[in-house]
């Protein structure tokens, strides 16, 4: 079976088992992969760029090499190919997971529980839950919904189209090291740049993906393009600002604007204000749906391109 295919048919498996069973219960690979990180920088940690590049290279380059290990002793058997991409797919993409939390959350703001929601908060994102109101939890959710769509679900296919399993392992490793290492906290900022720049990259494609396909799922294409053009670039983040820009648009909300995180305040922009409401928290829903849409059309454009390459060099290979 060709590469091409076995990424098709494996991506495929992987969402319908992400959507079935959700993250691994126990011995969760991207868990792993974080202690072994984590053991890493109790080794090597200088408040330093230069060791920082290492701690990266080490980590991102570790995973990705035990991948393509995994991949080429697998390769003999279009069988066990397809199973292996399968299972790092279900491994790295948490789909099924930020959608479970989200609701979750939502479900406590419609109940009147704002008590609980703000106890759940911190399983979804890193804001400061003491500092929001339902409004501004519900705010968070949207935000954050929109951000992992891209992180959690698109990123991943779209380097597993690119480079198979260590594409996709590959692009959780760095993101995973990103959320570990790449704030700008003052151990951080020197030792995580590397992780951070490398997550910058590693997200840029994957990012812009996902703003298309919420202005293609979403209610207002129009809507999303024109909040993606005039705000996107006005976010800190060069990948969440495409993403949460079109997913205001396509949801007719207002995202951005002051928020919390550790106890550092930040007056971010705000996204489609200009023809957005203030989120509610039925837009909790809304925005779950939106990513669950974007998911699956990822999944059709990125098997599809890659189906589309690997017809075309085989015409190639043909006719030369």
């Amino acid at each position: 079976m060709r590469a091409e295919r076995v990424f098709a048919y494996g991506a495929a498996a992987g969402l319908l088992g992400d959507l079935l069973l959700g993250d691994p219960r126990r011995g969760h690979p991207v868990a792993a992969f974080g202690r072994a990180a984590g053991a890493v920088e109790r080794v090597l940690w200088r408040d330093d760029r230069a060791w920082g590049v290492l701690h990266t290279a080490v980590c991102a380059g570790g995973a990705v090499a035990a991948a393509g290990l995994a991949a080429r002793t697998v390769r003999p058997s279009s069988a066990a190919s397809v199973a292996l991409t399968g299972a790092v797919t279900w491994a790295v993409v948490g789909g099924t997971s930020l959608a479970r939390e989200a609701r979750t959350i939502g479900r406590a703001l419609e109940a009147g529980d704002v008590g609980a929601a703000r106890a759940r908060l911190p399983h979804l994102c890193g804001r400061d839950p003491q500092a929001l109101d339902a409004d501004g939890i519900a705010r968070a959710v949207v935000e954050s919904v929109a951000e992992n769509t891209s992180d959690a679900v698109v990123g991943a296919l779209v380097w597993g189209a690119v480079a198979g399993v260590p594409g996709l392992a590959g692009f959780r490793a760095v993101n995973t090291l990103d959320a570990m290492v790449g704030h700008r906290s003052p151990r951080y900022r020197r030792y995580g740049w590397a992780s951070a720049r490398l997550d910058d990259v590693a997200g840029w494609p994957g990012a812009r993906l996902t703003a298309a396909l919420a202005a293609v799922a979403g209610g207002d294409p129009r809507g999303a393009v024109r909040a993606w053009r005039a705000d996107a670039h006005r976010h800190p983040s060069p990948n969440a600002g495409p993403v949460e820009a079109s997913f205001a648009g396509a949801l007719g909300v207002r995202l951005g604007g002051t928020l919390s995180y550790g106890g550092r305040v930040e007056h971010r922009p705000v996204l489609n204000g200009g023809a957005g409401r203030a989120v509610e928290v039925g837009d909790i829903e809304r925005a779950v749906r939106l990513s669950q849409r974007v998911g699956v059309l990822a999944l059709g454009v990125c098997a599809g391109a890659r189906l589309l390459l690997g017809r075309r060099r085989g015409t190639r290979g043909r006719t030369s």
